[in-house]
Formats: C-alpha cells, structure tokens, sequence
C-alpha cells in the first residue's frame, strides 16, 4: 500500500512541475486526495457498503472540490490536476495514465441503468473544461482540448477540439516520452484557419477596393480638367 501511495504521488511529480517534495503533493494535492478517498470508498464500494462508500466520496468532494462517484472505475497513475469542479460519473471507467484538468465532467446523458458515463482508454489526457457526456469510448492515447464537448466516440490517438468536439489531428505518442499540458492540438482548429483565411481575403479585396476609387477619382478629375479645356 506504501508503494502505491508513493507511485500516486510521484506522479505527480512527472506532470507538474510545481511541485517540490512528496511532503507538498501529500498534504497540498486535491487530485491526490481526491484519489485516496476514491481508492477507500471504491473498495466499499464494490463489498456493497454502498452508504459508507457514498458518504466517504461526499467527504472528499467536500474537502477537494472534485467528486467522483465510489462506483467509477479508474486505473493505475491517475492524475487530476487543480481539480475544482471535475465530476466523475458513476458508470466512468478510466485507464492507466490518465490526466483530467479542472472543470472536467465525465457526465451521462441518460436515466437508463447500465453504462451511460464516458468510457477512457489509457493515455488520455483531458483539458480543462471539457465535457465528455454519455457512454462514448475514448481511445487510448486521445487528446481533449480545453472547453471541448464530446458526445461521440473519440478514436485512438485523435485530438478534439470544439463544440460539438471534431478531430484536429492522430497522433500515438507515449506519455512518457511528451506531455502536452491541457491537452491543447499542436495544429490549429481548422475552422478558426478557415476564419483567418477569410478574414485576409476580405483585407485584401478592401485594399483593391480602395485603390480601385482613387483611379476612379483621379480618372474623373482628368476628365474634368480635358472638359475645361
């Protein structure tokens, strides 16, 4: 158990680099509170102490401002970072390696029993803000940029911007090898591209406009000074 603990906290360690001693991200680290609760309550949890389990996570959404529900799966070297708002559904299953920003929901869509929250792969990393609503799949190694809504399935290695979310980019990139903080594309958003290019042409066509009148004007004035003479 001492073991997991420290592999919890250096994990945090890998992924923030504020962070300055195991003895701040344990007495200082929401998400790694978050986390210990959850570990508690889950294990309650599934030996149907159903009540106690709900209560401790009520406890630690109290204490951290992030609630995750006791009944949510989550894997090895889970990260939440800032944390404030993040909610976990009860359906949620998330994987190994997985980064959640403030502000993040992993929310269901519907009041039917059975699955209805997000479903993650490992490797994922979700931006603040985001939402993940219904029981979408995520694919290992998925990129969710900040303030993003996805409703669909997520392909693996993809990076989804937008409301509704769409694909910018795949890519499968070891965590371990980069980390892209907020989960932001490294591409632009094609539609804001599209904006830019629009933008410029409209600047362009005005410029021809403006050039186009002071021939015009001076065409006129030439017209003038032959109709004096």
């Amino acid at each position: 158990m001492f073991k997991h603990v420290l592999q919890e906290i250096d994990v945090v360690f890998a992924r923030d680099p504020a962070a300055r001693s195991r003895l701040e991200v344990f007495l200082c680290y929401p998400g790694f509170h978050a986390m210990a609760f959850h570990r508690l309550s889950h294990k309650l949890w599934r030996h149907n102490f159903k009540l106690l389990a709900r209560w401790i996570s009520f406890f630690a959404r109290f204490l951290t401002g992030i609630e995750i529900h006791p009944g949510a799966k989550i894997g090895a070297r889970f990260f939440i970072d800032h944390g404030m708002g993040v909610v976990i559904g009860e359906t949620s299953t998330i994987g190994d390696d997985v980064t959640l920003y403030h502000d993040v929901t992993l929310g269901g869509t519907s009041f039917e029993k059975g699955i209805r929250h997000p479903q993650l792969g490992n490797n994922v990393i979700v931006g603040a803000g985001a939402q993940l609503l219904g029981p979408i799949h995520v694919g290992d190694n998925a990129r969710i940029g900040s303030n993003a809504v996805v409703v669909k399935d997520v392909p693996e290695g993809a990076t989804m911007v937008g409301v509704p979310a769409h694909a910018t980019e795949t890519h499968v990139i070891p965590l371990s090898k980069t980390f892209e903080a907020y989960g932001t594309p490294k591409e632009d958003d094609p539609m804001q591209v599209t904006l830019e290019k629009l933008i410029k042409k409209m600047s362009e066509l005005q410029t021809r406009v403006t050039e186009l009148e002071a021939q015009n004007d001076d065409l006129a004035k030439s017209a003038q000074r032959w109709e004096g003479k």
